[in-house]
């Protein structure tokens, strides 16, 4: 499978307040590139969103806005590129938000959720959050909530499923974005 998974953290409630990103590349089942940069929000930071990732506004203040790091990003986001997330609706959340924040027009592409294939694959589970699938799947995960980490594991999740269930298995879960 191609594809691209995608994690967000942000500063804040509102999803136009991303502060980190990381996109891992896929290509044929194989994590071949990865991108990671820390985001200005230029909005206050929640006590309660640091307390999660660990990311303070001294270590964005100088970090690029979301426009500079949407420079070398945006050809991932086509509509025959398909981008992953663990619980897409956050992350696509985040994008489309802080893209409209920018006066950025959100680009079409496709989609696929691992909560929503982790329910399918793996009803048993106790619940699908993104380090309980990776523990049942005997997947790294070093920092939950580290974009980088949180993108890995996603990554990794899908190629499990493509590997043990088939791509015919997945296409029903993958949308159109946009």
């Amino acid at each position: 499978m191609n594809f691209v998974a995608m994690d967000f953290e942000t500063a804040a409630g509102p999803r136009d307040s991303a502060c980190s990103l990381a996109l891992s590349i896929v290509r044929h089942n194989q994590i071949v590139d990865e991108f990671y940069s820390l985001i200005n929000p230029q909005m206050p930071f929640s006590w309660r969103n640091t307390q999660i990732h660990g990311i303070h506004e001294r270590d964005v203040a100088d970090a690029p806005i979301f426009p500079e790091v949407w420079e070398h990003i945006k050809n991932f986001f086509t509509p025959e590129q398909l981008v992953v997330a663990h619980n897409n609706r956050f992350d696509n959340s985040v994008l489309t938000k802080t893209l409209e924040h920018y006066g950025i027009q959100p680009p079409a592409y496709l989609t696929l959720d691992t909560v929503r294939t982790s329910r399918h694959f793996f009803p048993q589970l106790p619940n699908h959050k993104l380090n309980t699938v990776a523990d049942a799947l005997q997947i790294d995960l070093h920092h939950h909530h580290n974009a980088l980490d949180d993108a890995q594991a996603c990554a990794d999740i899908l190629i499990y499923q493509d590997q043990h269930f088939g791509p015919q298995q997945l296409k029903p879960f993958i949308k159109m974005r946009g």
